[in-house]
């Protein structure tokens, strides 16, 4: 009997044993389903943007100008500071004008007996004529009195001539500057021999407001740009004064804003390179000539551009740019992209992407192409937009 009794007992055990585990079993296949993954995207729109190229260049003087003497002598005095500013006539140096005046004294001089010479030559034919009219005298009397005369007058042209000479170089002891400018430093002291026609300058003066910025650009990037201007997908500015900015050698942007002015119409051979000018205003002359600089140049405006936030882009095994949207029925889609550069923090997506796709920058990591995911709507700087 005893036996018995733990026999029933035992398959009592195990028969509750085996309904907790079904019960178990049962309450686990019917748990929850997983949660739906939330992720924040931006809805892309056509945007006008104005596309930009970042050129090496070096900066030029506007005007270049050197002072050299027009007539030999000793030197003076110098008039003027190194390193000042000098304006247009003004005088820098004085030529020792001794020998100049005395050459202009002798030909007024000359000049004047000249004319005194014609003066009496004058009435002599006039008399002469009245004689040759009554026929007192010969014929040729007066025309030898004539020729006379004639010969006096061009005598007196001669030497005033000489006078307007001798004037002009006695002018040419003051060195006058030929443009407005800063001059840089003096070649010769008082006291040293100037010829007229020396190589070497007495001087240079350079106008720096405004300034020349000669920029270099790769035929490549010339022969891309005009593709896109041919193919409408950029509308040309630089007919229009195209801007640019400069970036100066310290990493500071330069505060005035310059124009394009003109582009080489031939590539050089050795570089492979078109030469761009651009002209800026220099008021405080922080550009000084030989500095190197990099200019942003605006070199056209794409009317219908897809901007993508950076952070929403990623790369494949390959390299290619990739990008994950919220396609039909909120299932994530893969896009591989085709990006030109980027602007600011967004890259300028050329294919790919096209308006109203719905790119997810915010949960990337935790979703996968086909995931079904419920979108956030957010702003260029990841905020969520409001009412959206």
């Amino acid at each position: 009997m005893k036996f018995l009794f733990l026999c029933r007992f035992n398959l009592c055990l195990l028969a509750v044993a085996l309904s907790g585990c079904g019960k178990s079993g049962q309450s686990a296949s019917a748990g929850p389903p997983a949660a739906i993954q939330e992720v924040g995207v931006v809805t892309l729109t056509p945007q006008r943007v104005a596309i930009t190229e970042e050129l090496p260049g070096r900066t030029t003087a506007f005007r270049i100008s050197d002072v050299r003497p027009q007539v030999n002598g000793i030197i003076m005095k110098r008039m003027f500071i190194e390193g000042s500013e000098v304006t247009e006539g003004q005088q820098l140096y004085q030529i020792d004008p001794a020998s100049y005046q005395a050459a202009y004294d002798s030909a007024k001089a000359t000049l004047a007996k000249a004319e005194a010479t014609l003066a009496v030559d004058r009435l002599t034919e006039q008399r002469q004529k009245k004689l040759a009219e009554t026929h007192v005298i010969a014929p040729q009397d007066y025309d030898t009195a004539y020729a006379t005369m004639k010969e006096a007058e061009a005598d007196v042209a001669l030497n005033k001539a000489s006078v307007e000479t001798a004037q002009i170089s006695q002018t040419y002891t003051r060195v006058l500057s030929p443009i407005s400018g800063r001059i840089g430093r003096s070649s010769v002291t008082e006291g040293a021999l100037v010829t007229n026609g020396q190589t070497t300058a007495l001087a240079t003066v350079q106008q720096l407001d405004p300034i020349y910025v000669d920029l270099t650009q790769s035929s490549s990037q010339l022969l891309r740009l005009q593709r896109e201007l041919n193919n409408g997908q950029l509308k040309s500015v630089r007919d229009q004064n195209a801007a640019v900015r400069l970036i100066l050698e310290d990493g500071t942007e330069y505060p005035e804003k310059g124009t394009l002015q003109f582009s080489e119409v031939s590539v050089d051979q050795g570089t492979g390179s078109v030469t761009l000018r651009a002209v800026f205003p220099n008021p405080r002359q922080i550009l000084l000539p030989g500095m190197f600089v990099r200019a942003q140049v605006e070199e056209g405006v794409n009317q219908q551009a897809i901007l993508v936030p950076q952070r929403g882009v990623t790369r494949n095994q390959q390299g290619q740019p990739t990008a994950l949207i919220v396609g039909a029925n909120n299932k994530v889609e893969l896009r591989t992209l085709h990006t030109d550069r980027t602007i600011g923090e967004n890259w300028l997506v050329t294919s790919g992407l096209s308006a109203g796709d719905k790119v997810i920058i915010d949960g990337l990591q935790k979703v996968t192409p086909g995931a079904e995911v419920k979108s956030v709507a957010l702003d260029a700087d990841g905020y969520p937009v409001a009412g959206k």
